[in-house]
């Protein structure tokens, strides 16, 4: 008996403050919608998928680790932003002027807003890459790249957003 009573209070504590989910996000009682709007690629080198590809993601991290309710406007959590970058570079040279290794590289610019929180709120530039040896074509692993940095950033803009680390 004395256990169950443990129980029920610790279970009153971690959710009088908020909501609390094993994903680690620290989300306010008061929040109870979330909408994420269509992030435009404006980087100079255009990826066809990658705007459609990194709303969808954010989209889902959200609506599968939360228990929010996606709105297409005016959510207590709202996201908005575009893509900023998207570019290529070697990043390793050989001595013969060649290059071993190449980056592909991913900017994206957040801005997000707590309508219940509004302190929470920011403006941020996110960025992740990742390299791939240069004798490979990039088409032929270019959306496997992608979506590894998708995911990378998408763990980053949740993290700054709802986790508070």
């Amino acid at each position: 008996m004395v256990k169950l009573k443990y129980l029920f209070v610790s279970i009153a504590l971690l959710y009088s403050c908020g909501v609390y989910t094993f994903t680690g996000a620290d989300i306010h009682a008061d929040i109870e919608t979330i909408s994420i709007a269509f992030f435009q690629n404006q980087a100079p080198l255009m990826q066809p998928i990658l705007s459609q590809n990194f709303t969808n993601a954010l989209q889902d991290r959200f609506i599968q680790q939360t228990d929010l309710t996606s709105v297409n406007t005016n959510g207590d959590l709202h996201f908005e932003g575009y893509i900023s970058d998207y570019n290529v570079k070697p990043i390793s040279i050989s001595s013969s002027d060649i290059a071993n290794q190449n980056r592909l590289s991913i900017k994206v610019f957040l801005r997000f807003s707590n309508l219940v929180e509004k302190d929470k709120s920011f403006e941020q530039s996110f960025s992740r890459y990742a390299d791939f040896d240069s004798s490979l074509n990039l088409s032929s692993l270019e959306e496997e790249l992608i979506d590894q940095i998708i995911t990378e950033l998408i763990e980053d803009i949740f993290n700054k957003a709802v986790v508070n680390w």
